[in-house]
């Protein structure tokens, strides 16, 4: 099991890093708090202070086409907020 899917990369996620040094990812919806401590802290080499997750549920998704009105939603994820100590940091760019 791939416990960390990808870093969320979105303007309210690089707010809570610049301010807070928190960082957002994706992850497994079968991980618990603990596997994501130590995929984060074995990945990135770094010290994980607290762990937040949440379930973000999926969005309705509509859209108007020559074959008529289609609807969906799309598919729910965990969330998860990681808060590293501080003076460290993760560059997501330098890691394959």
């Amino acid at each position: 099991m791939e416990i960390i899917k990808k870093p969320i990369l979105t303007e309210k996620a690089s707010l809570l890093t610049d301010k807070l040094n928190r960082y957002a990812f994706k992850v497994d919806h079968r991980a618990n708090k603990i596997q994501i401590k130590s995929a984060i802290e074995e990945m990135f080499g770094v010290t994980v202070v607290a762990v937040n997750t949440s379930v973000v549920a999926g969005k309705a998704k509509s859209r108007y086409t020559k074959a008529g009105f289609v609807s969906g939603r799309a598919p729910k994820y965990k969330k998860a907020v990681i808060t590293i100590k501080d003076g460290e940091t993760i560059d997501f760019y330098s890691v394959i």
